[in-house]
This record gives structure tokens, sequence and C-alpha cells, in this order.
């Protein structure tokens, strides 16, 4: 038989103040890494307000950070990081407030480098097909159909 690890509040209190003070969380995040710590309900409720009393849990920064994070690094499209921020249970204001800090002139020079990255790397003679490899690279990225659609026609004539 295996034993469950067990936590009293203070301990589980602790350990999820340094898993916040780490990385930016989500509620989400935390709810099920309490869960995972097998932690009762009214403890959790307990656990979540000091994390936010105490500002270890923001969801307005989490958001934020994320969009930085994932437009900068991975260079997502605001279609992607709005479903994605989604999944993890954010508010929709924090999600508006966090796709709004995303400069409009860096959003456009960031998909015409992608775009021509990306097309540098396509070997494929049929024009069509290229165009098409090319659309549905940056459609999956989560960038607007609008701008992909003109971005690939502006490149591939």
């Amino acid at each position: 038989m295996i034993k469950k690890q067990t936590y009293t509040l203070e301990e589980a209190k602790r350990k999820l103040e340094h898993f916040c003070g780490y990385q930016e969380r989500s509620h989400k995040e935390v709810s099920q890494k309490l869960q995972d710590m097998h932690m009762i309900p009214k403890a959790m409720d307990i656990i979540i307000v000091h994390l936010i009393e105490h500002n270890f849990l923001n969801e307005e920064r989490f958001a934020k950070a994320f969009v930085r994070g994932k437009f900068n690094i991975k260079k997502w499209g605001k279609r992607r990081l709005i479903l994605e921020l989604r999944k993890k249970d954010i508010a929709k204001a924090n999600i508006n407030t966090a796709i709004n800090e995303i400069n409009d002139e860096i959003y456009y020079k960031t998909l015409d480098e992608l775009a021509e990255k990306r097309l540098s790397t396509l070997n494929e003679s049929n024009r069509l097909k290229k165009k098409k490899k090319l659309i549905d690279y940056l459609l999956y990225r989560g960038w607007e159909s609008h701008l992909v659609y003109e971005k690939a026609n502006a490149l591939i004539k």
C-alpha cells in the first residue's frame, strides 16, 4: 500500500508560496497543485486566499507574463494566446488587458520576420503548395487569418 504524503495547513502554504514565487501561476494551476497534494476543499480555499492576499497569486500579472513570454519566445499570435489563456480559465478582462499590452508595430514586425524566415526554409517548387504551407504554419501559431493571407499574398505571387 502506498502511503500518501500529508501536509499541515502551514506546510502547504509555504510549499505553495514557493511554487508561486518561482514562476507566475494561474488559479487553475494552484488549485490543481493543491488537489495533487490531497488537500481538503476548505484548506484549499484558505491557502488560495492567503496567496492572493500576500500577492503570490495574481491572475492579471500571470496573464501579462504569459502573453509576453509566449509572444517573445514562441512568436504566437493573438488568437493562440487568447485560446491558451482561456484554457487556463483566465477572466476575459485579464486576457484583454494582457493582449492589449502587445505593441502593434512590434506585432506586425514579428509576423513579417516569422513569415520570411519560414518561407526561406520551404523547399516547395509549386507556388500554391508553398503558399498553403506558409499559411498553415502561421495559422497554427495563432496569427489572425486576414493578416496571414495578406502576408502570404505579398510574399508569394
